[in-house]
């Protein structure tokens, strides 16, 4: 530890210990002003031990009530100038003009400016305890009054300083959980967003397959109608639940940073399982799509898959989907239609997802029914 580190290391203990017992510094304070006023005890030991013993309780009042302790203080310097008996007042005095500095409040601290320096000039002229250099001793005095402030004033300065030096770092330390916070939810809304995604397309499929299945089993009067049938309740049942948990995922989503996964290139693996599941689907593309980044090609996979996924649940049976992808002027386009009943699908997370991710790329969302069918429209710009 360096020398700087260990002294502040050193006050920093020696505040926590004033704080637990300040009763300790105020004795120490105390001991010199008792050990200074021994003389007058042994020639006066009466008057000056009466005022020895009124003078002692003030040093222990002046941090919780620093100008009512400076006013006793200040009342028995001017009583023992008018009785002649000097005992350390004026040194008292002094620690109580610094405990108002360092405590009280500014306008406590102009009262007792003006009543240490009205004592200071009554002592001097009034009191005849000073015969000789008047001036010089009152500039004395008054420079002695100056320090006392000027070096409670610093006290008083440098406790602000540390206060909000601490107030800082408690702000910067819940700051710095709040963003941990942030961040934790942050990538549990990526891993929601990409959970629904992946997982809820596949359980979409599973639940086409079965459908289909159970379909073509009733019409050739099969067996396994019934258990395919129990397949795709079981994975309607099991998609509802997916929504529901990962709904609980995604409170307070954010537009998190994604990082790159599946691309353009992918949905040739992905096409061929949505056809296994009933939907005939076209897939045609222009354009340089392959220089496009991979964060848009994630958010073009994506939104191409939810679209389908969204087809495979809403457009009933019989119905095909087409699927375009232009790349053009720095924008990338995509087109996912239907020819099915064109019946709006409720509010979803997937819908909810393709917004989000077309305004990572500063696009937009068109949904909705045409003519006959749905239409999902999207375009995104490609980062400069």
């Amino acid at each position: 530890m360096s020398t700087q580190g260990w002294l502040v290391d050193r006050q920093a203990r020696l505040r926590a210990f004033d704080r637990r017992r300040p009763w300790v510094m105020d004795t120490l304070v105390a001991v010199p002003i008792v050990l200074f006023s021994i003389p007058n005890l042994i020639q006066d030991p009466v008057s000056a031990t009466i005022a020895t013993l009124v003078l002692l309780p003030p040093l222990y009042w002046r941090r919780r009530y620093p100008l009512p302790a400076f006013l006793v203080a200040a009342t028995i310097e001017l009583i023992e100038g008018l009785l002649g008996v000097a005992v350390g007042a004026g040194v008292i005095l002094l620690v109580m003009l610094f405990g108002v500095a360092s405590r009280g409040s500014w306008r406590a601290l102009a009262w007792a400016s003006g009543i240490s320096l009205a004592l200071s000039v009554a002592e001097i002229y009034l009191f005849d305890s000073v015969t000789e250099n008047r001036t010089i001793t009152l500039f004395l005095a008054i420079g002695t009054l100056v320090a006392a402030v000027a070096s409670g004033v610093a006290v008083r300065t440098r406790r602000a300083y540390l206060i909000a030096l601490e107030d800082r770092a408690a702000r910067l330390e819940v700051e710095r959980d709040q963003r941990a916070r942030l961040a934790v939810a942050e990538e549990r809304a990526r891993v929601a967003r990409e959970m629904h995604d992946i997982v809820g397309h596949h359980v979409s499929v599973i639940v086409g397959l079965a459908d289909g299945g159970a379909a073509l089993a009733t019409a050739r009067a099969e067996q396994t109608a019934e258990p395919l049938r129990l397949i795709g309740d079981t994975g309607r049942q099991a998609l509802s639940e997916l929504r529901r948990v990962l709904g609980v995922l995604r409170e307070g989503d954010a537009d998190p940073q994604l990082s790159p996964q599946p691309g353009i290139e992918d949905l040739d693996r992905l096409l061929p399982s949505v056809r296994a599941a009933g939907l005939p689907v076209t897939y045609s593309t222009s354009g340089e799509l392959h220089t496009l980044g991979r964060g848009v090609q994630l958010a073009v996979y994506r939104i191409v898959q939810e679209a389908l996924t969204n087809t495979l649940k809403h457009a009933g049976r019989g119905a095909a989907a087409d699927v375009t992808l232009a790349a053009s002027d720095g924008e990338v386009r995509v087109q996912v239609r239907d020819n099915g009943r064109g019946e709006p699908a409720a509010p979803s997370h997937g819908l909810l997802g393709m917004r989000e991710r077309a305004a990572m790329y500063g696009g937009v969302v068109t949904a909705g029914p045409t003519g006959r069918g749905w239409l999902v429209d999207v375009v995104l710009k490609e980062p400069s």
